[in-house]
């Protein structure tokens, strides 16, 4: 079989790309012939053959659009059995929602900027462009299945456009199980704090991301101020352009003495192992591979109901699920991380291999042609 993978550009740091990376050779040794289809991609390797699909553009609305009239112009050849897309193009066999809906993260931003901020939305071409993009992916008859990688996801995509549950399968991501394990707590913990002048016994928090507002670290540090235990440390590890207000913020809650900024990390691991609980406010995440990361690493995880990884989480036992925008439901919660239990962490993603997502995968692939 011959399958195409569209992402239009690889980051680093970025989780959808992280999938696709990972799934690749996985996705090989069931029989598949793979190709990326994307303007760079670094991370294929031998696993998969590479098509640039670059076309020339100045702003990100024309970005996108060129790149969507490219893949399409490439799809028509029909070199290809299916087409699974991560990006919203109409025509594509398979739609990957691996960013979500993107109608239902503007409905969430905009209530949590408040003021004037829908009407802003409403003005901006690329908003305007995504949505429609996404309707028309959704609503395009040759596609024949859409990956939700999370319930949320599944049930979102149902209500706002319509689509059977038998056309809305839900695979989650898979983890290397051995590369995020509970022993990096042995092998990192006293090194990594040692270095950034940590208390042995000190409860420190991790959050892992990037993209500040819609992850939660404004509001994660203002949990962090107003919790009632002052002993709690946290890392943030991230690149993000507002970090510098973040930074101000710590500081005028009184809480540079507590808090890390660590900046882009390749591998986060480290900072998993040093780490007693993880957390990730997120005002709108689809699943967050930074979540399934830190609960096969043994780390309760503190996340919101708009993130789709909590509904993976027992509340109580190995984590906590909030509203993101309440901020004193969120710091009660810091409040009571001693109750959580690391075993159940990892526990709760115990059946996420990659050879179990990869077979789940191959098993739809083979229903659709």
């Amino acid at each position: 079989m011959k399958l195409a993978i569209v992402r239009q550009r690889y980051t680093a740091f970025g989780g959808a790309e992280r999938f696709v990376e990972r799934a690749l050779a996985p996705l090989r040794e069931q029989g598949l012939e793979l190709t990326v289809i994307a303007r760079r991609w670094e991370g294929a390797g031998d696993t998969a053959a590479f098509l640039r699909c670059d076309p020339f553009f100045i702003g990100r609305t024309w970005r996108d659009v060129a790149f969507c009239r490219g893949v399409q112009a490439l799809l028509a050849a029909g070199n290809f059995d299916l087409v699974q897309s991560h990006e919203r193009i109409p025509g594509c066999h398979i739609f990957r929602a691996g960013d979500g809906v993107h109608a239902t993260w503007l409905d969430l931003r905009d209530r949590a900027r408040g003021g004037l901020a829908g009407l802003a939305t409403a003005l901006s071409p690329w908003h305007r462009y995504t949505l429609a993009a996404e309707a028309a992916t959704f609503r395009h008859p040759g596609l024949r299945a859409v990956i939700c990688i999370s319930k949320m996801v599944r049930d979102d995509v149902a209500r706002r456009f319509g689509l059977s549950a038998e056309r809305l399968p839900v695979i989650y991501n898979g983890i290397d199980l051995e590369y995020f394990h509970p022993r990096l707590r042995a092998e990192h913990r006293q090194g990594v704090r040692r270095e950034l002048d940590i208390a042995d016994d000190a409860p420190v928090i991790a959050f892992v991301g990037s993209g500040f507002e819609r992850k939660g670290v404004f509001r994660l540090l203002q949990a962090l101020a107003q919790a009632r235990r002052r002993d709690l440390v946290l890392l943030v590890v991230g690149r993000d352009r507002h970090e510098g207000r973040c930074r101000a913020l710590a500081d005028s809650l009184g809480l540079s003495a507590r808090v890390r900024f660590l900046g882009g990390r390749q591998d986060v691991r480290p900072f998993l192992g040093a780490a007693d609980v993880f957390c990730l406010p997120t005002l709108y995440d689809p699943l967050s591979n930074a979540v399934l990361e830190a609960l096969a690493c043994g780390l309760p995880v503190v996340t919101t109901t708009t993130c789709g990884a909590g509904e993976l989480i027992e509340d109580g036992r190995s984590g906590f699920v909030c509203d993101a925008l309440d901020i004193a439901a969120l710091a009660d919660r810091l409040d009571r991380l001693d109750q959580l239990d690391p075993q159940a962490a990892r526990a709760a993603v115990a059946g996420l291999t990659l050879t179990a997502m990869a077979g789940r995968l191959a098993d739809l692939y083979a229903e659709l042609t």
